[in-house]
């Protein structure tokens, strides 16, 4: 009687002692996972801003880029603190022009055009949003001829995530677009009207008085609407399928045990907060500096993650999913804040890269819910909920500390 009671003691024991091997291989085999992202996740977005300036004496050009995409391309700081020098800059501002020569490029009916100057290339420091800015100048576009720009900086770089988000300004006519993955070209053909109401110098805006003109221009403000929604939805699901931290807050708030309604009520507070504060941030009637939103962001993984682990019933979650989801909103802005949207794109622009967004939230959360609901039927849940939990906790630590010490 009594080998016979030892025999399942010793088997429940070597069970146990194989589910925390399992957990702990889980552990980490996720955390290889994403530590594989790390390097993404520090330069999460390489970000560009351009504007096109049209004129009937010249095209004027200027492009913007962040510091850490310039340190990446020319590997000018020499003395590796995360920063260029004015030493640093002054040695790569060659490089940096022959970098984007070669990568961005202007065409006026097919034909690549040069740099007939250079009015200027500085460095502008601004803390975390110091930023390069390069000017000059390329040939005048005539009436009835097409003009295309494309961008194929870091187009082999598989770990980086680039988007240019252009402005393009002709007469008193604005538009603007997004070219990311894919997605690197932009291209408008300036109608006779709209060549029209170009100014003669590289002043911005001039009013136009002919009403034909202004019907004709509003036809073609339509086509670039169109291109403009196609490109900032692009942006959109590009944004969220690399923001590993909202990724992995999304994880978090599902991977515990909860009901249908439990779900739906989580996944609507998260997509009305962000909403929210997306718009506010963007418009300019929020501004809270990324130096808080985006420790923020990653305190909001590792508080859900430790009440996942600590917490076998989780109720009203959808009341702290909507107060982070405030704070992933404003992170989630960070990229448009500084494109000059017009007033009569910025609902379009705004609605384009939310629904990109959500598209592919809603594609995670239809994948994710039957796998979490087998799960949650598994006799292990419990333990499958504190391991991937355990998991959302390092990660998130590990980025809160890297974005504090920054």
């Amino acid at each position: 009687m009594y080998r016979l009671k030892a025999g399942p003691s010793k088997a429940s024991s070597l069970l146990g002692r194989l589910n925390v091997i399992f957990y702990f291989l889980l552990i980490c085999c996720v955390i290889m996972l994403f530590s594989s992202t790390r390097t993404v996740q520090a330069h999460a977005y390489s970000a560009s801003y351009t504007t096109l300036n049209f004129a009937k004496s010249q095209t004027e050009m200027t492009y913007v880029i962040d510091e850490l995409s310039v340190i990446e391309l020319t590997d000018g700081d020499a003395n590796r603190n995360g920063m260029l020098e004015a030493e640093e800059f002054n040695a790569v501002k060659n490089q940096i022009e022959s970098v984007i020569k070669e990568n961005v490029t202007l065409k006026i009916n097919g034909e690549p055009q040069t740099w007939l100057r250079v009015n200027d290339i500085t460095l502008n420091r601004q803390g975390e949003g110091t930023q390069v800015t390069l000017s000059v100048v390329y040939p005048a576009v005539s009436a009835s001829q097409g003009i295309s720009l494309t961008d194929q900086l870091y187009a082999n770089d598989i770990k980086t995530n680039y988007v240019n988000l252009l402005t393009i300004n002709y007469g008193a006519q604005k538009s603007t677009s997004a070219l990311s993955g894919k997605n690197r070209a932009w291209s408008m053909m300036m109608s006779e009207s709209a060549y029209a109401g170009l100014s003669q110098d590289n002043l911005k805006t001039q009013v136009n008085t002919n009403a034909d003109t202004d019907q004709q221009d509003a036809a073609a403000n339509t086509t670039n609407m169109t291109a403009g929604w196609l490109s900032f939805f692009e942006l959109g699901i590009n944004h969220i399928l690399t923001g590993y931290d909202h990724l992995l807050f999304l994880l978090a708030l599902l991977i515990a045990r909860q009901s249908f309604k439990k779900f739906a009520g989580i996944i609507t507070a998260f997509t009305v907060a962000h909403s929210l504060t997306l718009t506010l941030s963007v418009i300019g009637w929020l501004n809270v500096s990324p130096q808080f939103v985006e420790p923020a962001i990653a305190f909001s993984i590792c508080y859900v993650a430790i009440e996942n682990i600590f917490r076998k019933n989780i109720n009203n979650r959808w009341v702290l999913t909507f107060l982070f989801g405030l704070i992933h909103g404003m992170g989630f802005a960070d990229i448009l804040k500084e494109m000059d949207i017009p007033t009569s794109q910025l609902a379009v622009d705004l609605f384009s890269f939310n629904i990109g967004i959500e598209a592919v939230q809603l594609l995670i959360v239809v994948v994710c819910l039957p796998i979490l609901a087998r799960i949650q039927h598994w006799r292990h849940s419990r333990g499958v909920v504190i391991a991937l939990s355990s998991v959302a906790f390092i990660l998130g630590g590990i980025w809160l500390a890297e974005r504090i010490i920054k």
